[in-house]
């Protein structure tokens, strides 16, 4: 059979480490073809050299039977490859139509034909049923309408193969499920699509072949069809993984952080987060759920003191936090899992040891007399590696040399090390394989466990369901329910989420 992609015992090395270990991809023409494996499995690395931005040490690759070399990803358009970065690469303050023909621009008479262009990216646009506007700024649009102007661009170039690196990692139910209506048409239309992922859910809706990768090496290819995602799990982490949450019911005691009438309001003076009042308990996990955009990063950057509060007051431990520094918020007992790791979680060009300790790095032991401990810093560094099974290389890799998977456990092992009375996770388990999940959340119910005070915000309602002790349900800057998880469904949690009502009294809140 002649494939539109093949790539042959492709290996790929690192200093200290083997990423791809003699990998085969075999991509037929027309087909969802995932790409599965763990975080630092090598996933990403096999497409960046399919992409042409790297060069593997040795292997082959063939597009529609011919042997080529992908040296740089120029080539790889002119081949028909485009690839949809995790991490999109937009220039915020351009428009959709600027990025998309950003180094392909369409001139007249010496001057960029802006008007030309946005003709012939509205109508790729219709074409796909991608709804995107070719005049708006990329600093006013949604990410799941920035991931749609990444398709778009590729498609712009050309592209007939078309590379997704974890593209639902920040997106809500809603637009994942209209990306997968998006890969589904455009294989329709003729196209190839590589899907990197690690949700199995996604795999088994839209793919029609999977090859899976475990530690650099190939395990196997499967009809999506006729496997199951506990044996696709079973592939990728080597053993068998469970899928249900063992938690002991909760035993939640005094109220450790209280919030009472806040009101955070967005630059344009609108409030976002409106008259909210919300209580979390020592040894409960709560979870709130709510579509994207209905006030729940703003709760949390002004809990954390990321944005300021207009009213209302935010206690933790009986201490008034309403308005203080980070750091000061930080040392009255907060632990925080940002929901964007790169702004608010790590420092990209420090080493991943170095920022294992950007909490504590100016207190006991790891400094005495404002000079750091180098060799305590590291040996702690180390212990949170092996512990949470972060990938890397040393503990000297900059922290944006690591996978987006593995990026996300060092930030948890940082924060849960510590111990907080309070914990927000933010999207704990965004862009992490099936058996980092499973870790991940006994992680917080062992907190839960130890008496702390757990605030779980994630866009997975399976994890709000199986993790939370209760669940407090925002929309339009509000908590308008609060519901025990074993006495609801996803249906009516929905339902409270699009401002829906219970019937039954005294369920509001």
């Amino acid at each position: 059979m002649e494939y539109v992609i093949e790539m042959r015992n492709i290996r790929k090395e690192f200093p200290g480490i083997v990423a791809n270990d003699n990998v085969t991809l075999q991509v037929q023409k027309g087909e969802i073809h995932a790409l599965l494996g763990e975080n630092g499995a090598g996933k990403s690395t096999l497409m960046n050299v399919l992409f042409g931005l790297y060069q593997p040490e040795q292997g082959e690759i063939y597009i529609k039977g011919e042997k080529v070399d992908i040296t740089d990803p120029n080539i790889a358009n002119n081949l028909g490859i485009g690839m949809v970065h995790q991490h999109f690469m937009l220039v915020e303050n351009f428009t959709v139509t600027e990025n998309i023909i950003l180094g392909r621009e369409i001139t007249t008479g010496g001057r960029i034909d802006l008007k030309k262009a946005a003709k012939e990216i509205q109508k790729l646009s219709d074409q796909y049923g991608l709804r995107v506007d070719p005049y708006a700024k990329i600093e006013n649009i949604s990410v799941g309408m920035q991931q749609r102007v990444e398709i778009l661009k590729t498609l712009y170039r050309g592209a007939e193969i078309l590379i997704f690196d974890e593209p639902t990692a920040v997106l809500t139910p809603q637009e994942i499920h209209e990306l997968m209506e998006i890969l589904k048409k455009l294989v329709a239309e003729g196209k190839s699509i590589i899907l990197i992922t690690h949700k199995l859910k996604e795999i088994m809706e839209a793919c029609d072949r999977c090859t899976v990768i475990r530690r650099g090496r190939g395990i196997g290819t499967v009809d999506v069809a006729s496997s199951s995602p506990r044996h696709l799990a079973e592939m990728m982490v080597g053993r068998e993984v469970n899928f249900k949450v063992e938690k002991q019911p909760a035993q939640p005691k005094g109220a450790v952080l209280e919030i009472t009438n806040l009101v955070v309001e967005d630059s344009r003076k609108v409030p976002v987060v409106n008259e909210l009042n919300l209580q979390v308990k020592s040894g409960e996990i709560l979870g709130i759920a709510g579509v994207d955009g209905n006030g729940q990063t703003e709760l949390l950057e002004a809990i954390t003191g990321l944005h300021k509060v207009k009213s209302g007051t935010v206690t933790l431990n009986g201490e008034n936090i309403t308005n203080q520094k980070p750091r000061k918020v930080t040392q009255s007992g907060l632990g925080h899992i940002p929901q964007d790791r790169h702004k608010h979680g790590l420092v990209l060009d420090f080493s991943i040891g170095t920022n294992m300790v950007l909490q504590t790095y100016y207190q006991q032991p790891f400094s005495k007399h404002k000079i750091l401990k180098f060799q305590t810093i590291h040996n702690k560094a180390k212990a949170l590696i092996d512990e949470f099974d972060v990938r890397t290389p040393s503990i000297h890799t900059p922290a944006r040399a690591l996978s987006g998977g593995n990026q996300q456990k060092a930030i948890i092992a940082r924060e849960v090390d510590r111990s907080p009375d309070f914990l927000i996770a933010a999207q704990p388990t965004r862009g992490l394989d099936v058996g980092a999940i499973e870790f991940i959340h006994s992680k917080l119910i062992q907190e839960r466990d130890k008496g702390k005070a757990v605030l779980l915000v994630s866009f997975e309602l399976d994890e709000i369901m199986h993790v939370s002790d209760r669940i407090a349900v925002i929309y339009e800057g509000k908590i308008v329910a609060i519901v025990d998880p074993k006495e609801t469904t996803e249906q009516e949690l929905g339902l409270l989420m699009a401002g829906g009502k219970k019937d039954k009294a005294g369920d509001k809140v």
